[in-house]
Protein backbone atom coordinates (compact mmCIF):
# COMPACT_ATOMS: atom_id res chain seq x y z
CA UNK A 1 0.00 0.00 0.00
CA UNK A 2 1.03 3.64 -0.40
CA UNK A 3 -0.09 6.62 1.69
CA UNK A 4 -1.31 9.72 -0.12
CA UNK A 5 -1.56 13.30 1.05
CA UNK A 6 -2.07 14.52 4.59
CA UNK A 7 -3.93 13.11 7.55
CA UNK A 8 -7.71 13.45 7.83
CA UNK A 9 -8.92 14.74 11.20
CA UNK A 10 -5.40 14.16 12.48
CA UNK A 11 -5.29 10.40 12.03
CA UNK A 12 -6.85 9.22 8.75
CA UNK A 13 -4.68 8.85 5.65
CA UNK A 14 -5.89 7.91 2.19
CA UNK A 15 -3.93 4.97 0.83
CA UNK A 16 -3.73 2.99 -2.38
CA UNK A 17 -4.57 -0.67 -1.86
CA UNK A 18 -2.84 -3.40 -3.87
CA UNK A 19 -3.79 -6.54 -1.90
CA UNK A 20 -6.73 -8.19 -3.63
CA UNK A 21 -7.54 -10.38 -0.63
CA UNK A 22 -7.80 -7.32 1.61
CA UNK A 23 -10.03 -5.51 -0.89
CA UNK A 24 -12.21 -8.59 -1.35
CA UNK A 25 -12.74 -8.96 2.41
CA UNK A 26 -14.00 -5.38 2.57
CA UNK A 27 -16.27 -5.69 -0.46
CA UNK A 28 -17.86 -8.95 0.67
CA UNK A 29 -19.21 -7.28 3.80
CA UNK A 30 -22.00 -6.01 1.52
CA UNK A 31 -21.47 -8.10 -1.60
CA UNK A 32 -24.71 -7.19 -3.45
CA UNK A 33 -23.81 -3.48 -3.22
CA UNK A 34 -20.22 -4.05 -4.37
CA UNK A 35 -20.78 -6.67 -7.05
CA UNK A 36 -19.15 -4.59 -9.79
CA UNK A 37 -16.09 -3.92 -7.67
CA UNK A 38 -15.74 -7.61 -6.76
CA UNK A 39 -15.73 -8.45 -10.45
CA UNK A 40 -13.06 -5.84 -11.07
CA UNK A 41 -10.68 -7.84 -8.88
CA UNK A 42 -10.50 -10.41 -11.67
CA UNK A 43 -7.33 -10.53 -13.76
CA UNK A 44 -9.37 -9.37 -16.76
CA UNK A 45 -10.16 -6.01 -15.10
CA UNK A 46 -7.53 -5.67 -12.35
CA UNK A 47 -4.86 -3.83 -14.43
CA UNK A 48 -7.35 -0.99 -14.99
CA UNK A 49 -8.18 -0.47 -11.30
CA UNK A 50 -6.95 1.99 -8.68
CA UNK A 51 -8.25 1.41 -5.15
CA UNK A 52 -8.28 4.19 -2.55
CA UNK A 53 -9.09 3.53 1.10
CA UNK A 54 -9.06 4.65 4.71
CA UNK A 55 -7.87 2.04 7.20
CA UNK A 56 -6.99 3.91 10.41
CA UNK A 57 -7.23 0.90 12.75
CA UNK A 58 -5.90 -1.87 10.53
CA UNK A 59 -9.06 -2.88 8.68
CA UNK A 60 -10.37 -1.04 5.65
CA UNK A 61 -13.24 1.23 6.73
CA UNK A 62 -14.08 2.72 3.32
CA UNK A 63 -12.81 2.05 -0.20
CA UNK A 64 -13.44 3.68 -3.57
CA UNK A 65 -12.47 2.43 -7.01
CA UNK A 66 -11.38 4.27 -10.15
CA UNK A 67 -11.74 1.98 -13.17
CA UNK A 68 -9.90 3.16 -16.29
CA UNK A 69 -10.70 0.31 -18.66
CA UNK A 70 -13.27 2.45 -20.48
CA UNK A 71 -13.45 6.13 -21.39
CA UNK A 72 -14.19 8.17 -19.42
CA UNK A 73 -12.92 6.33 -16.34
CA UNK A 74 -15.49 5.42 -13.69
CA UNK A 75 -15.45 6.26 -9.99
CA UNK A 76 -17.34 3.83 -7.73
CA UNK A 77 -17.90 5.25 -4.25
CA UNK A 78 -20.74 3.20 -2.82
CA UNK A 79 -21.54 2.59 0.82
CA UNK A 80 -24.52 1.96 3.07
CA UNK A 81 -25.54 4.97 5.20
CA UNK A 82 -24.27 6.90 7.02
CA UNK A 83 -22.09 8.49 4.35
CA UNK A 84 -19.71 10.64 6.44
CA UNK A 85 -16.74 8.26 6.25
CA UNK A 86 -16.97 7.86 2.49
CA UNK A 87 -17.31 11.63 2.18
CA UNK A 88 -14.04 12.00 4.11
CA UNK A 89 -12.34 9.54 1.78
CA UNK A 90 -13.56 11.40 -1.31
CA UNK A 91 -12.31 14.72 0.08
CA UNK A 92 -8.89 13.21 0.63
CA UNK A 93 -8.52 11.73 -2.86
CA UNK A 94 -9.95 14.62 -4.90
CA UNK A 95 -6.45 15.75 -6.01
CA UNK A 96 -5.82 12.31 -7.52
CA UNK A 97 -9.06 11.91 -9.46
CA UNK A 98 -9.20 12.44 -13.26
CA UNK A 99 -10.51 15.79 -14.50
CA UNK A 100 -13.24 14.00 -16.43
CA UNK A 101 -14.85 11.01 -14.78
CA UNK A 102 -18.17 9.16 -14.62
CA UNK A 103 -19.22 8.55 -11.04
CA UNK A 104 -21.50 6.13 -9.19
CA UNK A 105 -22.16 7.72 -5.79
CA UNK A 106 -24.28 6.83 -2.79
CA UNK A 107 -26.54 9.31 -1.04
CA UNK A 108 -25.47 12.96 -1.25
CA UNK A 109 -21.77 12.23 -1.81
CA UNK A 110 -21.73 14.28 -5.01
CA UNK A 111 -21.70 17.39 -2.80
CA UNK A 112 -18.11 16.55 -1.86
CA UNK A 113 -17.03 16.88 -5.51
CA UNK A 114 -19.42 19.60 -6.70
CA UNK A 115 -17.04 22.43 -5.85
CA UNK A 116 -14.32 21.02 -8.12
CA UNK A 117 -16.38 19.62 -10.99
CA UNK A 118 -19.20 20.58 -13.26
CA UNK A 119 -21.86 18.03 -12.32
CA UNK A 120 -24.26 16.50 -14.82
CA UNK A 121 -26.67 14.08 -13.14
CA UNK A 122 -27.67 10.96 -15.04
CA UNK A 123 -30.30 10.17 -12.46
CA UNK A 124 -30.87 7.69 -9.65
CA UNK A 125 -30.30 4.01 -10.34
CA UNK A 126 -31.24 0.86 -8.49
CA UNK A 127 -28.96 -2.06 -7.78
CA UNK A 128 -30.70 -5.42 -8.02
CA UNK A 129 -29.56 -8.96 -7.16
CA UNK A 130 -30.83 -12.31 -8.38
CA UNK A 131 -32.63 -13.64 -5.31
CA UNK A 132 -34.90 -16.25 -6.93
CA UNK A 133 -32.95 -18.10 -9.66
CA UNK A 134 -35.81 -20.56 -10.13
CA UNK A 135 -37.80 -17.83 -11.88
CA UNK A 136 -35.41 -18.00 -14.85
CA UNK A 137 -36.60 -21.49 -15.75
CA UNK A 138 -40.15 -20.24 -16.36
CA UNK A 139 -39.06 -18.28 -19.45
CA UNK A 140 -38.90 -19.82 -22.93
CA UNK A 141 -35.34 -19.27 -24.14
CA UNK A 142 -35.41 -21.68 -27.11
CA UNK A 143 -35.14 -18.91 -29.78
CA UNK A 144 -32.12 -17.30 -28.06
CA UNK A 145 -28.73 -17.63 -29.74
CA UNK A 146 -25.20 -17.19 -28.34
CA UNK A 147 -23.18 -14.24 -29.61
CA UNK A 148 -19.42 -13.99 -30.06
CA UNK A 149 -16.72 -11.67 -31.35
CA UNK A 150 -17.91 -12.44 -34.89
CA UNK A 151 -21.14 -10.58 -34.06
CA UNK A 152 -19.41 -7.33 -33.12
CA UNK A 153 -20.62 -5.39 -36.16
CA UNK A 154 -24.22 -6.52 -35.62
CA UNK A 155 -24.06 -5.63 -31.94
CA UNK A 156 -22.59 -2.22 -32.66
CA UNK A 157 -25.38 -1.48 -35.15
CA UNK A 158 -28.06 -2.51 -32.63
CA UNK A 159 -26.57 -0.37 -29.88
CA UNK A 160 -26.35 2.62 -32.21
CA UNK A 161 -30.03 2.22 -33.09
CA UNK A 162 -31.46 1.55 -29.64
CA UNK A 163 -28.87 2.29 -26.91
CA UNK A 164 -26.33 4.83 -28.20
CA UNK A 165 -25.02 5.82 -24.76
CA UNK A 166 -24.40 2.22 -23.72
CA UNK A 167 -21.11 1.48 -21.97
CA UNK A 168 -20.14 -1.47 -24.17
CA UNK A 169 -16.67 -3.03 -23.86
CA UNK A 170 -16.14 -5.28 -26.88
CA UNK A 171 -13.64 -7.37 -24.89
CA UNK A 172 -16.55 -8.79 -22.91
CA UNK A 173 -17.69 -10.76 -25.96
CA UNK A 174 -14.73 -13.06 -25.30
CA UNK A 175 -16.46 -14.40 -22.19
CA UNK A 176 -19.24 -16.09 -24.16
CA UNK A 177 -21.83 -14.30 -22.01
CA UNK A 178 -23.74 -12.42 -24.71
CA UNK A 179 -27.02 -13.73 -26.09
CA UNK A 180 -29.41 -12.42 -28.72
CA UNK A 181 -32.65 -12.79 -30.62
CA UNK A 182 -33.02 -12.38 -34.36
CA UNK A 183 -35.90 -11.35 -36.59
CA UNK A 184 -35.47 -12.25 -40.27
CA UNK A 185 -31.76 -12.69 -39.64
CA UNK A 186 -31.35 -9.27 -38.02
CA UNK A 187 -30.27 -8.98 -34.38
CA UNK A 188 -33.07 -7.25 -32.45
CA UNK A 189 -32.49 -8.09 -28.75
CA UNK A 190 -29.33 -8.64 -26.76
CA UNK A 191 -28.23 -9.24 -23.17
CA UNK A 192 -24.64 -9.28 -22.01
CA UNK A 193 -22.47 -8.43 -19.06
CA UNK A 194 -20.58 -5.47 -17.69
CA UNK A 195 -18.62 -7.53 -15.17
CA UNK A 196 -17.83 -11.24 -15.09
CA UNK A 197 -15.51 -13.30 -12.91
CA UNK A 198 -15.53 -17.05 -12.40
CA UNK A 199 -12.75 -16.63 -9.82
CA UNK A 200 -14.82 -14.31 -7.62
CA UNK A 201 -18.14 -15.95 -8.64
CA UNK A 202 -19.85 -12.67 -9.59
CA UNK A 203 -21.42 -11.21 -12.71
CA UNK A 204 -23.34 -8.06 -13.58
CA UNK A 205 -25.87 -8.06 -16.41
CA UNK A 206 -25.53 -5.14 -18.79
CA UNK A 207 -25.60 -4.11 -22.44
CA UNK A 208 -29.27 -5.14 -22.50
CA UNK A 209 -31.42 -3.64 -25.24
CA UNK A 210 -34.12 -4.35 -27.81
CA UNK A 211 -34.59 -2.50 -31.07
CA UNK A 212 -37.42 0.06 -30.69
CA UNK A 213 -39.45 -1.63 -33.44
CA UNK A 214 -39.42 -4.95 -31.55
CA UNK A 215 -40.08 -3.89 -27.97
CA UNK A 216 -42.95 -5.24 -25.90
CA UNK A 217 -42.59 -8.80 -27.26
CA UNK A 218 -40.60 -10.38 -24.44
CA UNK A 219 -37.23 -10.25 -26.17
CA UNK A 220 -35.33 -8.77 -23.25
CA UNK A 221 -36.94 -11.27 -20.88
CA UNK A 222 -35.79 -14.20 -23.01
CA UNK A 223 -32.19 -13.09 -23.58
CA UNK A 224 -31.72 -12.12 -19.92
CA UNK A 225 -33.15 -15.45 -18.77
CA UNK A 226 -30.76 -17.37 -21.01
CA UNK A 227 -27.85 -15.29 -19.77
CA UNK A 228 -28.84 -15.85 -16.13
CA UNK A 229 -29.15 -19.60 -16.66
CA UNK A 230 -25.72 -19.71 -18.30
CA UNK A 231 -24.10 -17.79 -15.45
CA UNK A 232 -25.60 -20.14 -12.86
CA UNK A 233 -24.41 -23.16 -14.85
CA UNK A 234 -20.91 -21.69 -14.72
CA UNK A 235 -21.00 -21.47 -10.92
CA UNK A 236 -21.62 -17.74 -10.56
CA UNK A 237 -23.07 -17.16 -7.07
CA UNK A 238 -23.86 -13.43 -7.13
CA UNK A 239 -25.65 -12.09 -10.21
CA UNK A 240 -26.74 -8.47 -10.20
CA UNK A 241 -27.40 -5.43 -12.33
CA UNK A 242 -27.92 -1.67 -12.34
CA UNK A 243 -31.09 -0.12 -13.76
CA UNK A 244 -32.36 3.45 -13.99
CA UNK A 245 -34.87 4.09 -11.24
CA UNK A 246 -37.44 5.49 -13.67
CA UNK A 247 -37.23 2.54 -16.09
CA UNK A 248 -40.34 0.79 -14.85
CA UNK A 249 -40.51 -1.63 -17.80
CA UNK A 250 -36.96 -2.86 -17.22
CA UNK A 251 -37.48 -3.27 -13.49
CA UNK A 252 -40.67 -5.24 -14.07
CA UNK A 253 -38.74 -7.51 -16.45
CA UNK A 254 -35.96 -8.08 -13.93
CA UNK A 255 -38.40 -8.70 -11.08
CA UNK A 256 -40.13 -11.33 -13.21
CA UNK A 257 -36.73 -12.99 -13.62
CA UNK A 258 -36.22 -13.15 -9.85
CA UNK A 259 -34.19 -10.00 -9.18
CA UNK A 260 -34.79 -7.93 -6.05
CA UNK A 261 -33.90 -4.36 -5.05
CA UNK A 262 -30.66 -3.82 -3.11
CA UNK A 263 -29.91 -0.08 -2.97
CA UNK A 264 -30.21 3.24 -4.78
CA UNK A 265 -27.28 5.33 -5.99
CA UNK A 266 -26.89 8.15 -8.55
CA UNK A 267 -24.73 8.36 -11.67
CA UNK A 268 -22.99 11.60 -12.68
CA UNK A 269 -20.69 12.92 -15.36
CA UNK A 270 -18.06 15.07 -13.65
CA UNK A 271 -15.87 17.49 -15.59
CA UNK A 272 -13.21 19.52 -13.79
Amino acid sequence: MRMLGNSINGNLHPICLHDRAEIEAYLRRVAPLHLYELGDLDDFFWPYTTWYAHRPAGDVEQAALVYSGISPPVLLALTPPPFAEMAALLRSIKPFLPKRIYAHLSGDLVEVLAGDYHVESHGPHHKMILANPAALAAVDTSPVIPLSTTDLDRLTALYQASYPDNAFDARMLETGCFFGLESDGVLVSVAGIHVYSEQYRVAALGNVTTHPAHRGRGGALAVCAKLGQTLIDRGIEHIGLNVKADNQAAMACYQKLGFEYVATYTEYMLVG
